[in-house]
């Protein structure tokens, strides 16, 4: 089985534009090579907004060079880009994007949750993309619930909702460049549950809620990612309290890190040319149909 390594928490919390306050979970400034082949997490929430009329978010901005996940929780998230994809997303559903050679993308909460007003929560992953596939053409996948298979698992232990990767002959919807699990799991108190993660992969899942005791007797509780060993296979969790977990484990991608903003390359003159490439416009622009 694989061990505990560390337990990452939270630094601190930020607004990204004037729609999502996050705390940063990681990102690719912190030694990189332990949470490859993820390079952020941003946890949204929980938290709750007020009915409004304005438009809640952040504006048109480029990405290069990896994937952005997006994951709701509690409200709606609308996202529109220069690929031409684009839609809202609410509780249980997910908006894969590939940026890869380049896209401009706006994010905002949706117009009906916007309305409304109420609880809010969402993560965003930042998913690399090796130096063969950072050119990539850029694409949107959009995955409803209806489209995310849910398995039981074994003693009742709680469910888990297969976005990316295999379980118990599930397979999830989202299509990766490299082996990866993303999984929802809604876990019961009172069991022990076995996960499969395979050897030589990172595994990082985040506690949204709940409280979880690891192999080595320590606890985690909302806001915590234990980050565990790439030997071994499989992590095993005592449930002390009903749970959510991101599941998450992926194949590490072994090569140079260079991020500045938005773009994550693999060298500083490929930054630089991503830069020249969105103010020339090469990443396009999100038209009025867009």
């Amino acid at each position: 089985m694989k061990t505990v390594s560390f337990i990452q928490r939270s630094a601190g919390g930020h607004w990204v534009g004037d729609g999502f306050p996050v705390r940063s979970m990681f990102s690719y400034n912190d030694r990189p090579e332990r949470f490859s082949p993820f390079l952020m997490l941003d946890y949204g929430g929980p938290t709750r907004f007020e009915p409004t009329t304005k438009k809640l978010g952040v504006g048109q901005h480029p990405h290069r060079g990896f994937e952005t996940v997006t994951i709701v929780y509690d409200g709606e998230v609308s996202h529109r880009d220069s690929s031409g994809g684009g839609g809202t997303i609410g509780p249980g559903e997910v908006q894969w994007m590939t940026a890869a050679s380049g896209i401009v993308h706006e994010e905002y909460h949706g117009e009906r949750f916007a309305k409304t007003g109420g609880a809010f929560e969402m993560v965003q992953l930042w998913v690399n993309l090796p130096a063969r596939h950072k050119m990539a053409a850029p694409g949107y996948q959009g995955i409803t619930r209806e489209q995310i298979p849910e398995v039981t698992l074994q003693d009742g232990a709680g469910t888990a909702r297969i976005i990316a990767g295999e379980f118990l002959g599930a397979k999830g919807p989202a299509r990766t460049f490299t082996p990866m699990q993303v999984w929802d799991l809604r876990l019961k108190a009172g069991h022990t549950v076995t996960l499969p993660a395979a050897a030589g992969h990172t595994t990082a899942p985040l506690v949204l809620r709940g409280r979880l005791r690891l192999s080595d007797g320590k606890e985690v509780v909302a806001a915590n990612l234990p980050v565990f060993s790439r030997d071994g296979e499989g992590v095993t969790l005592e449930v002390l309290e009903d749970s959510t977990v991101l599941w998450l484990s992926g194949e590490p991608i072994d090569e140079p890190v260079v991020g500045y903003g938005p773009f994550v390359m693999n060298t500083e003159a490929e930054i630089h040319q991503a830069f020249t490439d969105f103010q020339s416009g090469k990443m396009g622009r999100i038209t009025a149909d867009a």
